[in-house]
């Protein structure tokens, strides 16, 4: 990733980030640390929950494993218009220049715009967001969701983000059509609407299956993390030696 891409991006998610770790205190004084999470995300708020995800798994460190409770915690992540994957670097381009167009005021996307920056000038800051999700998913349940009528772009009516970007075939994923453009796929008009019953049909089940699964979870991840601690603790012994 270019250096000035890699800062643009870790600017523009980092604060999230540490926001969602901030959040983990309060939590844990509630004793609702190990808590299943789900996800519901609308089209770049896939790209910053994706992120998190993978900074969370990665931090196991002493000082800082709380924050590894939002990955163990993840149960399942519904992803409503979100980008996934793509070769075709100038689409991928179009594509974030679409969503901020369609979701965000002028004065947050203009050519100055660091959000904007990132996503135009190359798609790797996508592409590597993948990349970096990629292995974690098998530890989630995926439902991806497509938007199935097209938005005005003023000078054309187009998708956003087409079904084969924001709904790849993956095993063990779920798919389904949301009959509304990418802006409104998330605002349902009311509890009869097609999209709303499917999303909260898969909510219903996740939250079913999740406290079984995510307290099965926790335990081996305690015993990895006491593993680690040993380890550090038997190291530092040995140092000293």
């Amino acid at each position: 990733m270019p250096k000035r891409l890699s800062r643009n991006w870790k600017q523009i998610v980092r604060p999230s980030i540490e926001r969602a770790g901030t959040q983990v205190y309060l939590p844990q004084i509630e004793s609702a640390s190990k808590r299943p999470i789900i996800s519901i995300c609308h089209s770049l708020g896939g790209i910053v929950v994706k992120r998190a995800l993978a900074y969370s798994a990665s931090r196991t460190s002493k000082n800082i494993e709380h924050l590894h409770s939002i990955f163990v915690s993840t149960y399942a992540i519904l992803f409503l218009g979100t980008p996934h994957n793509g070769s075709d670097k100038a689409k991928l381009a179009r594509i974030g220049q679409r969503m901020l167009s369609t979701l965000a005021p002028k004065k947050v996307w203009d050519t100055d715009s660091q959000l904007l920056n990132a996503l135009q000038e190359s798609s790797e800051t996508l592409q590597n967001i993948t990349d970096q999700f990629a292995p974690l998913m098998k530890q989630f349940h995926i439902y991806f969701f497509w938007e199935q009528e097209k938005t005005d772009l003023g000078y054309t009516r187009d998708y956003v983000v087409d079904e084969t970007l924001a709904a790849p075939m993956l095993d063990n994923t779920e798919r389904a059509g949301i009959p509304a453009c990418h802006s409104q796929m998330c605002k349902f008009e009311d509890k009869s609407s097609a999209g709303y019953r499917t999303v909260v049909a898969a909510l219903i089940r996740y939250a079913r299956d999740a406290p079984a699964t995510i307290s099965f979870r926790w335990s081996k991840a305690r015993e990895m993390l006491d593993t680690q601690r040993s380890n550090e603790a038997a190291e530092l012994l040995a140092e000293r030696n």
